[in-house]
């Protein structure tokens, strides 16, 4: 049975087979144990952490009783742009720099849960609309919406996400899109402060294909 955990740009959590590199949660449980389904929850605390999958050896069965909500994500930067944030357990070293490139920072993890909480999309922050220049100022690991579409800016250009992967724009559909309809930005703001101070997520490798 595919479960209801993988997460989009979007912040939205659906079912997909496809395979992601990093796992997280949204602060604890939001899914029925006897059915491995989610309930009408979508967090559990302003805590939406991202993490590895492989850590110390630990074995979890996804969706278990008297347990968190395990969530997947193609790659951090899908999950920086759902809103999520780096673990300080699993992630130690990345979390510090993520905290001392966010803006005010360095910064306790609760004051950025509780910044990050507001400007993210599915938690009632608000919709942002951009230009086509403000797109072409986006830092590295940035993430924007077409309509349906997720786009992510990497350092050969734009990609289209996918939940298996990015599929590179050509120049003349990386044209076609900037040049479209109304473009909405999607990593939170505070986390595009960071992406500009110099934190660098990590991408799925399709993004340099």
């Amino acid at each position: 049975m595919t479960l209801q955990n993988r997460v989009s740009p979007f912040g939205r959590i659906e079912s997909n087979p496809a395979r992601g590199l990093m796992m997280g949660n949204r602060g604890g449980r939001m899914h029925d144990a006897s059915t491995r389904t989610l309930t009408t929850c979508r967090w559990a605390s302003k805590r939406w952490i991202v993490c590895v999958t492989e850590f110390r050896g630990r074995h979890r069965q996804v969706m278990s009783p008297n347990s968190y909500t395990e969530l997947f994500f193609l790659d951090e930067v899908t999950a920086l742009a759902a809103g999520h944030r780096p673990c300080f357990e699993c992630r130690n070293a990345d979390a510090k720099s993520y905290a001392a490139a966010f803006p005010g920072g360095p910064m306790r993890a609760d004051d950025m849960d509780d910044r990050l909480h507001r400007e993210r999309c599915v938690s009632g922050g608000r919709s942002i609309a951009i230009t086509r220049k403000e797109v072409e100022t986006l830092p590295t690991g940035a993430m924007f919406a077409s309509d349906t579409d997720c786009f992510a800016v990497g350092a050969n250009g734009c990609s289209q996400w996918r939940f298996d992967g990015y599929r590179q724009l050509s120049q003349r559909e990386h044209e076609s899109l900037l040049a479209g309809g109304k473009l909405v930005l999607l990593t939170p703001p505070s986390t595009i402060a960071a992406l500009r101070n110099g934190y660098r997520p990590q991408f799925h490798p399709s993004a340099n294909a």
